[in-house]
């Protein structure tokens, strides 16, 4: 899982910020080998304004069907700006009003759909979060859910955004517990998963949602144990879990993206805190996964973060080394973005894939400096 940075952690629902992304997709029907990477264009994207320093730089966390890949960038005081790449190669940076000017607040895009608009969230001036939907002229709604918490941050948060406008996230009640949302036709309707926890830094966070309003994501119960689920547009859940996945506190089931043919992608951790991908069929079968030469020791292994007709993610090697994948007709291919650190906690992270399996993700250079790419095959 990534943080709100983008950099790898543990997945922990108390400091969840997406991998987005946010934001966190598929594989093994039948391992391939890596495949080559020399007939593949990168495209570096750096935000006008991002920072240049360590933790600094700039993050892309969706792509379109057209190619447009949106993000957000940290300039040189750690503020958060969105922005958006067009298929031109035009950069359009934006701040929702609102948002913050200190240290770690201010705008993240999080997805966007087909007609360019965006989904996200932003941290106002007193670090409480909020959502938002950005179209494709630059207008802006913002929203929070009901029963939102107000204190530092707690809020709002939209992970991802289909092609008709519904929105789906989390959001943080005033005892920091989780609980799902979706937003459609401007209507925000919550929901928690049975089950769930009711802790602070427990409960539902909705990760993914398709053209049919099904939503994926996973929950966190009593014990601090992670579970998948899908939720259907009428509100009925299904939860899972993948065999091999751990049951102590902090292990489990990831869901983290969901397409339009219903089929989920995630990853697990198991018993010994090692990261696994997973495929979830739309009538329940799961097959798991592993990237070759992903790494075997706790916190190390294959994290799937999006799925379309292919699917792609990344992986931690054995010395710590990330390195985005992508995998097509069962077949893995690894990745390395030009630029890309080669030290420990240093690498590639492949963050989202589109019908036409172009990958937009991030990666961090041999100074911790982050920098967008865009990988057409």
């Amino acid at each position: 899982m990534t943080n709100r940075f983008g950099f790898a952690k543990s997945p922990t629902l108390a400091h969840w910020k997406l991998a987005l992304a946010v934001g966190l997709t598929l594989w093994f029907l039948a391992l391939g080998l890596p495949g080559s990477v020399h007939a593949a264009t990168f495209i570096t994207i750096d935000a006008p304004g991002a920072g240049a320093g360590p933790a600094q730089g700039t993050v892309a966390t969706g792509i379109n069907t057209s190619g447009a890949v949106a993000g957000y960038y940290l300039d040189a005081n750690r503020v958060f700006h969105g922005f958006v790449r067009d298929s031109a190669g035009v950069i359009t940076t934006f701040d929702v009003k609102g948002a913050g000017t200190d240290y770690e607040q201010g705008t993240t895009a999080t997805s966007i759909n087909t007609g360019a608009t965006i989904a996200g969230y932003y941290s106002d001036a007193v670090s409480v979060n909020h959502s938002f939907v950005r179209s494709a002229s630059g207008a802006v709604t913002t929203f929070d859910a009901p029963g939102v918490g107000t204190n530092p941050r707690q809020g709002t948060f939209a992970t991802s955004i289909n092609g008709t406008g519904a929105v789906t996230g989390y959001y943080s009640d005033g005892y920091s517990v989780y609980h799902g949302f979706v937003r459609s036709g401007g209507v925000v309707t919550t929901f928690d998963v049975t089950g769930a926890g009711t802790r602070s830094g427990q409960g539902t966070v909705a990760t993914s949602i398709n053209g049919s309003d099904t939503v994926t994501g996973y929950y966190s119960d009593a014990n601090q144990v992670y579970h998948g689920f899908v939720r259907s547009s009428s509100g009925v859940v299904t939860t899972f879990d993948v065999t091999g996945a751990g049951t102590a506190a902090g292990q489990g089931s990831f869901a983290a993206s969901l397409n339009s043919s219903g089929v989920v992608a995630g990853y697990y951790s198991d018993s010994s805190s090692v990261y696994h991908g997973f495929l979830r069929s739309a009538s329940g079968t799961i097959t798991t996964m592993n990237v070759p030469g992903a790494g075997t020791v706790a916190g190390q292994g294959t994290i799937p973060q999006s799925l379309s007709k292919s699917g792609a993610g990344y992986y931690s090697d054995s010395s710590w080394v990330y390195h985005g994948f992508v995998r097509t007709g069962g077949a893995f291919t690894s990745f390395d973005a030009p630029g890309a650190g080669i030290a420990s906690g240093h690498g590639t992270y492949g963050n989202a894939i589109n019908s036409a399996g172009d990958i937009a993700g991030y990666y961090s250079d041999a100074s911790s400096v982050l920098h967008g790419f865009l990988r057409t095959p």
